[in-house]
């Protein structure tokens, strides 16, 4: 086995990606795996009394050199994968869905804990948590089944760990093998920056002219400036048609079959554990509790979304019509005639605005942002990382070691899509003790050329922010155990770090000193930094009723009875809402991987607003002193929340913040529907 899966010995306790290959994965998976069996096989087969020591603190490490086994494959697996790290994928699911059945289902081990669980009055409070939710986590795993029940529950997470993988990687199929060719002739409204990029793009598969990918970098900007209608059609209907069977990868990527069947299990798990529906398991230990406190929010947030966007469809429906465009409003007409409208109302050309965002400015700020509010400070050090586009900094406050940071900001074929924050290692303090090592992982448009800047739109530079208020939950974690370390937290609670950030980037102090012009260095005008902030506002209609479409039905599809056909129960379920026929689901069904691809958001995806609600409330907080850097405001977050991790139920956490809950007034506000 290669010693550095599990030993790192790179700079600052990095790991030496330069000397793992894939030949590598496969002994030190199966290795560490029975190490983590015998681990757990000891801890339930202890003859002694159950205790914290021997029970619940020996479940935190048991599993530690797996752990980082598989940080490091699904780090390379997500950011590049190939056919043998697919293949990986494919022979873990099912064998990690075995182990953790085994162990999460043991009645030896239920007992210990359950025993220990039962006298956690006499704990210390971060012991009592993580005691109270072993027992929760093992009572829902199907810990207490019995005999058919029990047998069928291991069947359930089996098969479940094989369809949201391949479910994964079929997105992933259609999204690397599709390019769409465009002929020079047919370019007429794209900016010199999108046809640089679409070059560049080309040019990385060695292709010639210019093309557009399903990188979300690459085609929204196209839907919002392609003069050609029928082409921008061609483009939309690519990027929704993956993992329908009718994308790049055929009907070997059609994931609905899978969709199908993971609903039905889903909803099978859910019964066996005593639950009406999948919903209501999930939702019991998350903030919101029920389906039906998540609907009445959505709910109340759909009506002024809705109405938003009927208004913007009349107003956007009129400009098509001065084109030539007598037919109805499509999808793939709506993003350029908001671009229009933006431009109309703001007077912003992102061409104009994309000299003032460059990566290193932004990132300049986002690093100026975390300085003066929990004064954390960045260096950069040289490591061996997964590819020369990823950069590492050492996080520290007044000289002590808080966090080594990893930024991945560069799309490539075989990366996922989207943007995520993930960690390689999380804080704890068991023994020594140790420091999280943090990834950013995003998809923009990389340089046109080596030494060249990175531009980066409103959205990429939102994004940047948003995962790296992620990262400082994970940064500022100072707990004793791991379980609850970092974003260890109720799902709808884990984006309120990371929206939150978001809000500083709009604010003149932070867009004053960091979006200069990459050659003078001059800042952005302020008359332009207002528009360009009033401008990411302008489309909130559409951009709420395609997030709240996408939630909608991943609730409906987790409550009552599975569908026997989901692309019906989606049809349905928009259909009931009157939603605007020119304005699709965020993610459609069969590439909705939020939901599709592992368990966390399923039932869940609700949670960015459920947070949302919050963060508008917590900048709240900062304005309501007159200083957006308040050290008090900053410190009392720190403690009472980015600190904490999962060490305390949400609500609580929340609650010594604020000190009362939020209403939805500030979110409109926020969005602009009020």
């Amino acid at each position: 086995m290669n010693p550095e899966l599990t030993r790192w010995t790179g700079p600052e306790g990095l790991p030496r990606f330069d000397l793992i290959n894939d030949e590598d994965f496969a002994p030190a998976f199966e290795a560490e795996l029975t190490r983590a069996e015998a681990a757990m096989e000891k801890i339930a087969a202890n003859p002694e009394p159950a205790d914290f020591s021997n029970t619940i603190a020996a479940l935190e490490t048991a599993e530690e050199g797996l752990s980082r086994v598989l940080a490091v494959f699904y780090t390379l697996a997500g950011v590049d994968s190939n056919p043998a790290r697919e293949a990986l994928q494919r022979d873990f699911a099912p064998k990690l869905a075995a182990y953790n059945s085994r162990t999460s289902m043991d009645p030896r081990l239920y007992a210990r804990v359950k025993e220990v669980a039962e006298k956690v009055e006499t704990l210390a409070p971060e012991d009592r948590r993580i005691a109270e939710l072993a027992l929760r986590d093992l009572t829902r795993a199907g810990a207490g089944l019995e005999g058919v029940a029990r047998e069928r529950m291991a069947e359930i997470r089996a098969r479940m760990a094989v369809l949201t993988t391949q479910f994964a990687q079929n997105v992933l199929a259609d999204e690397r093998d599709y390019v769409l060719p465009v002929d020079d002739d047919r370019l007429e409204g794209l900016p010199d920056w999108l046809v640089r990029a679409m070059r560049a793009a080309a040019k990385e598969r060695d292709l010639p002219g210019q093309i557009v990918t399903l990188n979300r970098s690459l085609i929204v900007p196209f839907l919002e400036h392609a003069q050609d209608r029928a082409l921008r059609e061609v483009a939309f209907n690519a990027w929704a048609a993956r993992g329908s069977g009718q994308g790049a990868g055929g009907e070997a990527s059609d994931n609905l079959p899978i969709v199908t069947e993971i609903l039905a299990l889903r909803h099978e798990l859910a019964r066996l554990l005593g639950y009406e529906d999948f919903a209501a398991y999930k939702l019991e230990p998350e903030m919101a509790g029920n389906a039906g406190r998540v609907e009445a929010l959505l709910g109340q947030v759909w009506k002024a979304a809705r109405k938003r966007a009927q208004e913007d469809e009349a107003e956007l429906s009129r400009l098509a019509r001065e084109d030539g465009v007598n037919t109805a409003l499509e999808p793939w007409d709506w993003r350029l005639y908001a671009e229009r409208l933006r431009r109309m109302r703001h007077d912003v050309d992102p061409a104009e605005v994309k000299p003032y965002l460059t990566l290193d400015a932004m990132l300049g700020a986002v690093f100026d942002v975390a300085n003066r509010l929990y004064r954390l400070e960045f260096q950069p050090i040289d490591a061996p990382l997964w590819s020369p586009d990823v950069k590492a900094w050492r996080v520290t406050r007044e000289g002590e070691l808080m966090a080594i940071f990893l930024g991945d900001y560069f799309a490539r074929p075989g990366k996922r899509s989207g943007a995520w924050c993930s960690a390689l290692q999380d804080q704890h303090k068991i023994g020594e003790g140790q420091r999280p090592i943090v990834v950013n992982v995003c998809n923009f448009t990389a340089p046109d050329a080596p030494g060249e800047p990175a531009f980066l739109s409103w959205d990429d530079a939102l994004t940047l922010f948003h995962e790296f208020g992620h990262a400082t939950h994970h940064i500022l974690s100072d707990v004793h155990w791991p379980s609850i370390s970092g974003t260890s937290v109720a799902q709808d609670f884990v984006e309120l770090p990371s929206q939150l950030y978001e809000h500083w980037l709009e604010q003149p102090q932070v867009l004053d000193a960091h979006a200069r012009h990459y050659q003078s260095g001059v800042p952005m005008p302020a008359d332009l930094r207002d528009r360009v902030v009033a401008a990411g506002k302008a489309d909130a209609g559409f951009a709420t009723v395609e997030y709240l479409e996408s939630a909608l039905v991943d609730l409906a599809f987790h409550r009552g009875a599975p569908p026997a056909d989901p692309m019906a129960r989606q049809g349905g379920v928009l259909a009931g809402l009157e939603a605007p026929r020119a304005i699709p689901m965020r993610h459609a069904t069969p590439h909705f991987a939020h939901v599709f691809s592992g368990n966390s958001y399923a039932s869940g995806y609700y949670s960015y607003m459920w947070s949302e609600v919050m963060d508008a409330d917590a900048f709240a907080a900062f304005e309501e002193t007159g200083d957006i850097f308040d050290p008090g405001v900053a410190r009392r977050l720190e403690e009472t929340i980015l600190s904490r991790g999962g060490s305390a139920p949400a609500e609580k956490l929340w609650l010594a913040f604020r000190e009362r809950m939020p209403g939805i007034d500030a979110l409109l506000k926020g969005r602009d529907l009020d």
